[in-house]
């Protein structure tokens, strides 16, 4: 098999991969090609659009921070990873969607398609797909807690059929995840599942607030639930999650994930940090994918301070408070 190069990748249209990962840009703002989005770089609040996309040339610019680059740039930022990842996830992009550029020179010159293109539902319901079931087994999430919470989506782009774990917001779209592809309808939007509770749990993606229901093996009653599905919506998401008397946090280890819990902690001290728990990993579903099925109340990596093993052992790894 012919080796995938970054010369096969910058053929990939930055377009059509940002709204694989569920960002559209303004109409209002995009013309002649130019098409400008609000960032959907990891940590980026705004509500003016100021990432700019050159779709002739293949190239972004971040007016905010002042970055920009190639579509390999861009993914390494959005995925936190180095070039061999962000290869992986385009070839990965260009297999599931038969990008209309792959078979084309790569030139700043080539005439690409206006007419934008949607990911669009066809239909939805309870999960069957053994390739879906297969990718839950590998992520260790039960298919009982995946059926109560998530549908399986049948969805179109680029005429072509596709399906998908589909997790709901509160405006009526899904984020959407397979083996292979990682993506949303729109609208996009938080999910917020209200359990009348005093207390509210936020997690960046559904991927972690599904492990957290496997790891308490019970109905979660006892606290409410907000997915942010991007940290992007953390702020306006603010006003119902300060409401609640006790906020627990289980953000992304990441330099975007941290540094916000830290701002958070520092300006209400209702907040409080924990993740913690799967301190040495990426994120907590990334803790549970790296235990075996029998090791859930083992204590974490050894490399980690004494004091968070002994308070993980504490609780059993059950995220007791």
């Amino acid at each position: 098999m012919k080796r995938f190069t970054t010369t096969d990748a910058k053929q990939i249209d930055l377009v059509d991969y940002l709204e694989s990962l569920g960002h559209y840009p303004d109409p209002r703002m995009s013309h002649n090609q130019e098409y400008w989005y609000l960032s959907p770089l990891p940590g980026r609040n705004e509500n003016t659009p100021s990432f700019k996309v050159d779709r002739r040339k293949g190239l972004w610019y971040d007016h905010g921070i002042g970055k920009g680059g190639s579509i390999i740039d861009l993914c390494m930022l959005y995925h936190s990873c180095g070039i061999p990842e962000a290869l992986t996830r385009l070839q990965d992009f260009l297999s599931f969607h038969r990008n209309p550029l792959q078979n084309l020179p790569h030139s700043g010159n080539v005439p690409l398609p206006d007419k934008e293109k949607k990911i669009q539902v066809l239909s939805t319901g309870p999960i069957v797909s053994p390739a879906l079931i297969t990718y839950l087994g590998q992520r260790k999430i039960s298919l009982g807690i995946a059926r109560e919470y998530c549908r399986e989506v049948q969805y179109e782009l680029n005429n072509r059929k596709y399906y998908a774990i589909g997790f709901p917001n509160n405006a009526g779209g899904y984020e959407l995840r397979n083996a292979h592809f990682k993506g949303s309808t729109a609208p996009k939007s938080v999910s917020f599942l209200n359990n009348r509770a005093e207390e509210i749990s936020v997690f960046e993606g559904f991927f972690d607030f599904l492990t957290y229901a496997v790891i308490q093996k019970t109905e979660i009653t006892n606290t409410n639930i907000l997915v942010l599905n991007s940290l992007a919506f953390l702020e306006k998401a603010r006003l119902v999650i300060e409401q609640h008397a006790s906020i627990y946090l289980y953000l992304d280890r990441d330099n975007a994930g941290q540094k916000c819990t830290a701002q958070l902690i520092k300006e209400n001290s209702k907040y409080k940090d924990r993740s913690l728990l799967y301190y040495g990993y990426a994120d907590l579903n990334e803790w549970l994918t790296r235990q075996s099925l029998s090791s859930h109340k083992q204590p974490l990596e050894k490399s980690e301070p004494e004091e968070i093993a002994r308070a993980v052992q504490k609780r059993s790894l059950g995220l007791g408070r």
